[in-house]
């Protein structure tokens, strides 16, 4: 059953194989086995990938649901709680790292494993399928059968090099930044924080320039510190060390960006439970005499 879930998500029996960790050739063995059983064809093979017929489509949510008896019974019978798997953007995050150490080095006995990804556009996925159990990033969207909490606001630093007029300066108010250009290569076509920066430039006038390509951190650091262009980071973004790179927190407002925690609401696994209370807990509300978001972020961080 497991095999028969695995094609018809992944559409085609090689990535079934390699999400199962066996071959091929197992793979359609075991969905023949299943078959033979049932006494039914479950899916059909075409150049587009496996599709499942029509006693396929009526018998997967049984498959499921049967899978999911199986673990529940498997981490019952090893005396264990099941490792907490949480999504993550990229670990040079530190607001949203220390939230996850914090929560494990106070949980005798849970283990937490990150899983780096693409924000909204994977977690999606990956919390429909069970994956992960937990999701950091900012909200765009109908969520479907995933909930959300407000995890973090984190407030926006100007990136300059050191011989910019501004690098000596303890605070930026954001208006100054006016008619200027900010240069962000990360800022992917379609991802949910490349939206929350065009609504930073749209009601601040600044441009946005997103040409790329982006190389990483490293070599982005290194381009700003060469008179590239000024960019913007989170606070606790834990950027490359550049002696020519100097970070200036903006004020008047102080933009934020809004990081929220997503699970599937069917996920009621105590550890995930008890990590949604710890991120609600450490949560600090909008500020909107201080603090700058999108309307559409507003409501859910108020």
């Amino acid at each position: 059953m497991r095999a028969f879930v695995a094609v018809i998500e992944e559409r085609y029996f090689s990535q079934a194989a390699a999400r199962l960790g066996i071959s091929q050739q197992a793979v359609s063995k075991r969905i023949a086995r299943l078959e033979s059983d049932l006494g039914l064809r479950l899916c059909s093979r075409s150049r587009n990938g496996a599709e499942p017929t029509e006693d396929g489509l009526a018998f997967l949510p049984h498959a499921r649901a049967l899978i999911g008896i199986a673990d529940r019974a498997r981490e019952v019978l090893g005396g264990r709680r099941r490792t907490l798997r949480v999504d993550v953007l990229d670990t040079r995050l530190a607001a949203v790292i220390d939230v996850i150490r914090a929560f494990h080095d106070r949980s005798e006995g849970v283990d937490v494993e990150l899983v780096t990804s693409n924000g909204l556009r994977t977690a999606r996925t990956t919390l429909a399928r069970g994956s992960v159990d937990a999701a950091f990033c900012r909200v765009s969207g109908p969520l479907e059968d995933l909930d959300s909490v407000p995890a973090h606001l984190e407030p926006l630093h100007l990136l300059v090099a050191r011989g910019n007029p501004l690098a000596g300066r303890q605070a930026i108010r954001v208006a100054e930044l006016a008619g200027s250009t900010v240069w962000m290569p990360g800022n992917a076509p379609g991802s949910e924080w490349a939206e929350y920066y065009r609504l930073l430039g749209a009601a601040f006038d600044i441009g946005i320039d997103a040409s790329g390509p982006d190389f990483g951190w490293e070599h982005f650091v290194a381009d700003v510190a060469a008179g590239r262009g000024v960019s913007l980071v989170g606070e606790g973004t834990l950027v490359p060390r550049h002696p020519e790179i100097m970070r200036i927190p903006l004020v008047d407002p102080t933009p934020v960006y809004p990081c929220s925690l997503l699970f599937h609401r069917h996920n009621h696994q105590s550890v995930l439970e008890a990590f949604i209370r710890f991120v609600t807990a450490r949560y600090l509300r909008f500020d909107p005499g201080r603090q700058w978001l999108p309307e559409a972020d507003r409501a859910s961080f108020s």
